[in-house]
């Protein structure tokens, strides 16, 4: 991993399928350093001196002799351990320099092979994709000055110093804070207090006031939206005992996913989507339907004992310097058909809108004057009627990703003409092949539990991931050999994602512009749904579309699945211009290959933004509660590195 780990490129100048988020970086893939080939090894020995090595360092407090123990090349990502934020310091030099600028030196104090179970154990893995860049491998468990946590470490020996074994990546991250553990497992509650209390209440009585607010009682953190995002992170708190409110303007939990387009159903499996304490029960299908995700999500909000006020909107938020405080005017239309207006100071917000914003509606000539039967975008799309016996109707589709693809199936298969636009490129792979290979041996039937997993999967540096990436979607890309065939036979322009490196590196860089096979392709191979490709449209007509090539497409309906904007627009639309002036950009790489200010602070105190997947509302939700945790307990300032 070199120093240098990001580009910043010039939109204008570049393929689509190399686009960053304004702002952003382009990230540079990893190199695999120059190491001695490795028939065998004594993984435990192995990890046992590394360890040793570095928590010697660590105690005689010697940023410099740190060098020593890492690789040229390599990266210690972490995550609240160092400071309170996320890095990934790339190459040796990168690392001392950072120790020995940190005001107090480094946050993590020592680290112990963790061997607690079997798969955990020290052993021999390879750290490339085809296995022919081989090491050992450790899970750690991580000791910091204010906090407990996991890591993992991955040594290679250096040709180039006697085959001493290195760090090529480390990775440290804070699970909990000392004296302030979360409510689980042994330190669980006890449910009842027992002995005599004269007017106790009992559970259900408690639970109503707590759900409510009533009286004094106020929430230190208020979340706006009912989501996975808002969701995950209202239980990670909640464990924290930082009394937290979800408001949603929807009138049930999971109404967010309700109203989406009828056939859609998730493309993630499973293995990789369960949420925090309540993971999906084995009867669960490998893909989830979206209504039956909504009811996942209202049963989810009951058990966790989250408060949730649905059908209530935001109409004020004003923020306070000096005490570090929001005013919130909340409308909330109660389950009784009663409406009430309520004043709260929280002291945190989260908009937990959704990763993206607002949807991305192109403004193009004439939409007004369409006579069809609709025209709106994917967001606002509930389903495809059937067409009549004896009738014919016509779809276009603006849009070529996940989306765009579900919906023009959607029609496809309710007896609609469908014809797909696709303005520039995309990243395809079919879901089977495409999940086995990015995704096996983490989250899959049988695999590693799922703290296991994101452990991981999170231990690998971006820059490394997209290094490994290359080879994954090469491997995928043969795979699915005549299914891409297929499709540019038919005229579908396709991309291997930025720099080769498929379908993660497109969501984290620009969030967006890849499909995951669900049967849409074999219907554009089969000719059974058309393509337009390269062209923009001119101008919106009375019946159809009029391209820049002068070709007119006639539509009954016409859908525009053409994304969404960034969550800060969101933000400035619920908070306002000044909010939205000080917070920062959402998604895409900053300078070091970190994703930039989602789950982080944003720029402005007291404001956060938390979206993504469910498996990143998962872990990253433990990650933003610790943060409001040490802020409100006084071991985090919001001004600390």
């Amino acid at each position: 991993m070199a120093t240098a780990a990001v580009i910043r490129p010039d939109n204008s100048t570049i393929p689509s399928y190399g686009r960053v988020e304004p702002g952003s970086n382009q990230l540079k893939a990893a190199s695999y350093p120059d190491t001695v080939p490795l028939s065998s090894a004594d993984a435990s020995a192995v990890a046992r001196e590394w360890v040793d090595a570095f928590n010697h360092v660590l105690l005689a407090q010697d940023p410099s002799a740190v060098k020593n123990l890492f690789l040229q090349g390599s990266c210690w990502r972490d995550q609240l351990g160092l400071s309170w934020d996320y890095h990934s310091l790339n190459g040796p030099d990168n690392i001392v320099s950072f120790l020995e600028s940190a005001p107090r030196g480094s946050r993590v104090t020592s680290i112990k092979i963790d061997d607690s179970i079997s798969t955990r154990k020290p052993a021999v893995a390879a750290v490339d994709f085809k296995g022919k860049v081989n090491g050992v491998a450790s899970f750690l468990t991580v000791e910091t000055d204010v906090g407990r946590g996991r890591g993992l470490v991955r040594l290679l020996q250096d040709s180039q110093d006697g085959n001493k074994w290195k760090a090529f990546t480390l990775f440290t991250a804070m699970y909990e804070l000392k004296g302030y553990e979360e409510k689980v497992a042994n330190n669980r509650p006890q449910g009842v207090d027992h002995g005599g209390r004269v007017g106790r209440k009992n559970w259900q009585e408690r639970r109503t006031a707590t759900e409510n607010y009533e009286g004094e009682l106020e929430p230190l953190v208020l979340i706006v939206g009912a989501g996975q995002g808002g969701l995950t992170s209202a239980a990670r708190l909640e464990q924290l005992q930082i009394p937290t409110l979800i408001i949603d303007k929807n009138p049930r939990v999971g109404d967010n996913w309700r109203n989406r387009y009828h056939q859609l159903v998730l493309h993630d499996p499973v293995y990789y989507d369960h949420l925090p304490y309540v993971p999906f029960p084995s009867s669960w299908p490998v893909f989830t339907p979206k209504d039956k995700l909504a009811e996942w999500f209202e049963s989810y909000a009951r058990l966790m004992e989250l408060n949730v006020w649905t059908s209530t909107t935001l109409s004020d938020a004003k923020w306070d310097d000096k005490e570090r405080r929001w005013t919130v005017t909340l409308n909330r239309k109660k389950a009784d058909g009663e409406s009430e207006t309520r004043t709260l100071h929280p002291c945190h917000i989260i908009q937990a809108t959704g990763h993206s914003g607002e949807m991305k509606m192109p403004s193009i000539r004439g939409m007004d004057g369409f006579k069809g039967d609709r025209i709106c975008h994917s967001s606002q799309f509930k389903g495809a009627a059937q067409v009549p016996d004896g009738q014919q109707k016509r779809a276009i589709v603006v849009g070529c990703c996940n989306s765009g693809h579900d919906i023009a199936q959607d029609f496809y298969e309710h007896g609609f003409d469908v014809t797909v636009v696709q303005r520039s490129s995309t990243y395809v792979m079919s879901s089977k092949n495409g999940l086995d290979v990015l995704l096996g041996g983490l989250y899959e039937e049988g695999g590693p539990e799922t703290e296991d997993a994101d452990l991981q999967f999170m231990s690998i540096p971006n820059a490394m991931l997209k290094r490994i990436h290359q080879d994954s979607t090469a491997e995928i890309c043969k795979r699915d050999k005549s299914l891409l065939e297929g499709l540019a036979k038919a005229g579908f322009k396709l991309d291997d994602g930025p720099d080769d490196a498929g379908f993660f590196m497109k969501y984290f860089q620009r969030g967006g512009g890849y499909y995951i096979d669900v049967g849409c392709s074999q219907l554009i191979i089969d000719g059974k749904i058309k393509i337009k490709q390269g062209q923009e449209i001119e101008e919106v007509m009375p019946n159809g579309l009029l391209f820049a090539d002068g070709e007119m497409l006639e539509a009954d309906e016409i859908i525009f699945a053409t994304g969404y904007d960034n969550m800060r627009g969101t933000a400035r639309k619920i908070f306002g211009d000044e909010l939205a002036e000080r917070v920062k950009d959402v998604w895409g790489f900053d300078e070091e290959g970190e994703l930039r200010t989602m789950w982080r602070r944003t720029g402005h105190p007291g404001f956060w933004f938390f979206g993504g997947n469910l498996a990143l509302c998962r872990y990253y939700s433990r990650m933003l509660a610790l943060q409001i945790k040490a802020m409100e307990c006084g071991m985090m300032k919001y001004e600390d590195p």
